[in-house]
């Protein structure tokens, strides 16, 4: 016959079966980390790249528009070095920047929490970074989850392509620096690629790098 192994605390020297059940009992449940109640998949899409430069993402539906833009900025490769706004039909949200001719129209961010906005599957709402550039992402809400156990949110499932250097012009700007670099004859080849510095490949996109980025990110501000 198999003897069950006890896994319970051993007694100290006296103490009876049923005092060790009580100690047993009032000892702290595991800690356990705190799961969203439901998880958003989005595809984030930048308008107007030939070919498409996305990402497909999963988010807390809890997280705050605050915090979605540094997910967005991470899983897209941008820099955040400028200012930034969430559009939902009419409403933006983005940063307080008091005295900036924007600030009237500007909703905070950090007070809007996705889910509040966004309740549909197939939903999209925009995202523009860099307003001197203009860079437009279109986010669309491809699937409404419940959270995984195991999983740490955010998390990025899938992408194509880099993303476009930082104040490079926009849309029309990089298209003329991918036609630059990929002729070595162009008279601009040179100082170009000194520009983007060593190792710039437009084909290229590193999911792994960008999850442990997003692994710091969840340790910090998200789930």
């Amino acid at each position: 016959m198999q003897v069950k192994k006890d896994t319970s605390l051993p007694a100290t020297r006296g103490e009876s079966t049923m005092a060790r059940k009580r100690r047993d009992e009032n000892q702290p449940e595991p800690r356990r980390r705190n799961l969203p109640a439901a998880v958003y998949q989005l595809k984030v899409t930048l308008r107007g790249t030939r070919p498409p430069i996305w990402r497909r993402v999963q988010v807390p539906g809890d997280l705050t528009l605050a915090d979605l833009h540094l997910v967005v900025q991470t899983v897209m490769g941008w820099e955040n070095y400028h200012l930034y706004r969430f559009a939902f039909g009419e409403d933006n949200y983005g940063e307080p920047d008091p005295g900036s001719f924007l600030e009237p129209y500007m909703l905070n961010s950090a007070r809007a929490v996705l889910q509040d906005l966004v309740r549909a599957e197939g939903s999209t709402f925009l995202y523009e970074y860099d307003f001197g550039d203009g860079w437009l992402h279109v986010i669309k809400v491809e699937r409404i989850l419940p959270p995984e156990e195991g999983v740490s949110y955010p998390v990025c499932l899938a992408g194509r392509r880099a993303c476009p250097p930082e104040d490079c012009g926009g849309v029309s700007g990089y298209q003329n620096l991918l036609k630059i670099i990929s002729d070595p004859a162009h008279e601009a080849y040179r100082e170009t690629m000194q520009w983007l510095g060593e190792g710039y490949n437009p084909g290229r996109f590193d999911l792994d790098l960008v999850n442990e980025e997003l692994l710091v990110m969840a340790g910090g501000r998200c789930h």
